[in-house]
């Protein structure tokens, strides 16, 4: 009996890190889609907006949540490493763009999904 709930507590404690790999899987996917839709947005606003400084951060978000999304996928022994260092990129962004949002519906969205996908990521690190 003993074995057999063993073997239970196991396949469910694999569960709960699949399913908690595939939630930061489908954040880092739609952070990296919102940052990088963002970039032309940004730009029409222009100003601060439109700084490279700005556009750097969201480029540089999307591409290393797509990279984290694609490794997690891969289930490669380095995605925890690479979501640690997006988790930092994510929060960087989030308050890039919170600090710019100006009651932007975009921008508060990107601060939202940042946010979110820095907090995934944190706990993707730590397994």
């Amino acid at each position: 009996m003993a074995e057999n709930y063993s073997q239970s507590s196991l396949n469910g404690q694999h569960e709960h890190e699949t399913s908690a790999m595939q939630q930061c899987i489908d954040n880092c996917t739609e952070c990296s889609h919102l940052c990088l839709q963002l970039v032309p947005h940004c730009l029409d606003m222009g100003g601060e907006h439109a700084s490279s400084e700005h556009i750097s951060i969201l480029q540089i978000c999307s591409l290393i949540c797509e990279t984290s999304a694609k490794l997690m996928t891969l289930d490669s022994e380095f995605h925890h490493d690479l979501c640690r260092l997006c988790a930092e990129v994510c929060k960087a962004c989030a308050t890039d763009c919170e600090r710019l949002a100006q009651g932007d519906e975009m921008m508060i969205d990107c601060v939202e999904v940042c946010r979110r996908c820095a907090e995934s990521c944190e706990r993707m690190s730590a397994h």
